[in-house]
């Protein structure tokens, strides 16, 4: 234990000395356009893993455990392309989908997003700059040996929608005429000439190109949870509503038969759960094909659109389901390892792949052929950084009342109980969104930190997705204090566990978990002895006018338009800026200085106010990022100084514990 205890004294060491610098100046006011103190601003430094094996390991071979994700199959599915970023940054990958060496297509700054071109042989890329998500796109051939710009980066916002099925032309979202809202273009691959098809208000979204037509499918954004749907007519620009309920349900997953007759999804219209649907063009009607008790997701029509298949969420974890539609039989499938599945069909309607991330594996991808499922073949196999697979921990799901009889959910990591006997001390990890789910994906942080003792509960508090439409809206707009109570009423809950210490709680999250952590720890002093926050909000009047044009869209309905009198003094009162004051508990806040989702000044003002009050903050504002960390330099500094940090502040006594 002797390395354990020298490692563990350097790391309080060199915490300490960042404590000191953050409280060096906590009444002084800073200019929002501005950040004076440059011992907040990062450097990158060195990957140093340690020697495999070695224990215990260091944070930074669980950042390297790597593995696709964003799985394609070209149309013909000879290729397998995904993002990978085993690099440093995220970029494009392929591979032959019968196996092979994975061949790296792009380089420099990490891509966004692809697409394949509806000829196989080319890819549409979209980068953006340092995070700021104002993508460029360009066309990049199969091999990564010839690129063009397609369109260049711009201050406009821009989300890429589908190609016609000829490939001539693409169809996307831009901000471009008003920096506001989301208009429709159609723009020719082979010269880059744009055209503007349809000039919308706030959020309308392309979704899937009629096969052989001109009719294209939009969603405009209906809060964060829902969405209305229209047919444009890509070559008129006439907009025509499909579906607006009065209740606003989901929408997504859009498959269009072959004949262009009508389309499948996943809808949640008139249920509590999204089923799987047809929607037929002549005679305007929506069919449920399939629904249970779970969210179906990942809809892909195969083949002359014979066959069709879909994922379940059940409890988090993927199952996946089909029909024959000639026969109405259930597809057979392969038998896969647990995990939360993404599901993508080649064109041609041969081949299917999963790419499956669990607790396991941070992304292996399996092929198989849809007439064999039985002979299928794990075609890439993700990098677990020289870590041991038998040292990560498959979470249990625990469910639990919150204090007004609402059921809360979380999933929990446990370190094993011979090794780490006694109450553990534990982080409560909040999900951002808040429209998303804590699932058994691989969680790099989850396990490391559960393999130094430390506990940790992903909590899905009310709001989250994935346990009925009710429940994604518990927290909407007047009710948004409900979550955060929540965490006060799992705090509580952790307590009762046998094996976890009440005593030694932290609370950590990014994005809307930054501002969970943010309130809750102003407005419920004493629950948590620490907290992490990660681009969070802090001021929701600010936040709300600063945001981004795609969460301005949704904004309106999940929060309240923040541009009424009511709202406005709603969140002048309710925001966790107001109780800053009293985080009386060690914060470490991390942001990207070019995030424009959650501006960068949200963590700016709760970092100030916490110092003004004399109280100490570890800041990270990282001047190449944006909403998330992406650099692997920055992602090792970052995720060091959050396992020092949650060390040194809940774990004082590991070492007394482990010896």
């Amino acid at each position: 234990m002797l390395f354990l205890r020298s490692k563990l004294q350097r790391r309080k060491v060199a915490l300490a000395s960042v404590f000191c610098m953050a409280v060096m100046h906590p009444n002084l006011l800073i200019a929002e356009s501005d950040w004076p103190y440059p011992e907040d601003i990062p450097t990158p430094q060195k990957v140093d893993v340690g020697l495999a094996g070695e224990k215990p390991q260091d944070i930074n071979r669980y950042l390297l455990a790597q593995g696709a994700r964003s799985v394609s199959l070209s149309p013909d599915g000879e290729t397998l392309a995904f993002i990978w970023s085993i690099t440093g940054e995220p970029q494009l990958w392929r591979m032959p989908s019968s196996g092979g060496a994975p061949q790296q297509l792009t380089f420099g700054g990490g891509i966004t997003f692809y697409a394949f071109l509806p000829n196989g042989s080319e890819f549409l890329i979209g980068r953006d700059v340092e995070g700021n998500e104002r993508e460029g796109f360009s066309i990049l051939s199969l091999d990564g040996s010839s690129e063009r710009e397609l369109l260049p980066a711009s201050d406009a916002f821009r989300r890429l929608g589908d190609f016609s099925a000829d490939g001539e032309k693409a169809i996307y979202a831009s901000t471009e005429r008003n920096g506001r809202d989301f208009d429709l273009y159609v723009v020719e691959v082979s010269s880059g000439e744009t055209r503007l098809v349809y000039e919308s208000k706030f959020g309308f979204f392309p979704e899937a190109w009629q096969p052989n037509g001109d009719l294209v499918i939009v969603s405009e954004t209906r809060g964060e949870d829902a969405n209305d749907v229209y047919l444009l007519n890509a070559k008129t620009g006439d907009m025509t509503p499909l579906m607006q309920p009065k209740v606003a349900a989901n929408f997504s997953d859009f498959q269009w038969r072959p004949d262009g007759s009508g389309f499948y999804l996943a809808t949640n219209l008139d249920r509590e759960f999204n089923a799987v649907a047809f929607y037929d063009l002549v005679s305007g009607q929506l069919m449920t094909l399939f629904a249970t008790d779970a969210d179906a997701d990942n809809v892909q029509l195969a083949g002359d659109g014979d066959r069709l298949l879909w994922t379940t969420n059940q409890e988090g974890y993927s199952k996946l389901q089909g029909i024959d539609l000639t026969t109405q039989q259930p597809i057979a499938f392969p038998e896969l390892p647990a995990g939360v599945y993404a599901v993508d069909v080649s064109a041609t309607g041969e081949t299917a792949s999963v790419n499956l991330n669990g607790p396991g594996t941070p992304g292996d991808v399996y092929v198989w052929s849809i007439e064999s499922p039985k002979q299928v073949e794990r075609v890439f196999t993700a990098s677990l950084g020289g870590l041991d697979p038998a040292t990560f921990v498959t979470p249990k799901s625990l469910n639990y009342p919150a204090q007004d009889g609402v059921q809360l959910q979380g999933l929990l990591y446990l370190p094993d109980a011979e090794a780490f006997p006694g109450k553990r001390p534990t982080v409560v990890q909040v999900h951002g969104g808040p429209t998303a789910q804590s699932r058994p994906g691989f969680r790099p942080v989850e396990q490391y930190l559960v393999n130094r003792g430390i506990a940790v509960f992903a909590v899905n508090v009310r709001g989250s997705t994935g346990f009925g439409k009710t429940y994604a809206r518990l927290d909407n707009q007047e009710l948004r204090l409900n979550s955060v109570s929540d965490l006060v009423d799992t705090a509580a809950f952790l307590g009762k566990h046998v094996r976890l210490d009440g005593d030694r709680l932290a609370v950590m999250g990014g994005s809307y978990g930054g501002y969970m952590v943010n309130d809750v720890l102003g407005r419920y002093p004493g629950v948590f002895q620490a907290g992490v926050s990660v681009v969070g909000v802090s001021d929701w009047v600010r936040a709300l006018e600063e945001a981004s044009p795609g969460l301005k869209a949704s904004d309106r309905i999940e929060y309240g338009d923040i541009t009424d009198p009511k709202w406005q003094a709603f969140y002048a009162v309710n925001s966790p800026i107001n109780n800053a004051d009293k985080i009386n508990v060690p914060m470490l806040v991390s942001h990207g200085a070019n995030d424009p989702r959650d501006p960068v000044t949200e963590s700016d003002r709760i970092v100030s106010a916490v110092r003004k009050a004399g109280h100490p903050v570890t800041y990270l504002r990282f001047s190449d990022e944006g909403h998330s960390i992406r650099k692997l330099e920055n992602r090792v500094v970052f995720y060091r100084a959050v396992a020092d940090f949650l060390e040194t502040n809940l774990a004082q006594s590991l070492l007394s514990d482990t010896q």
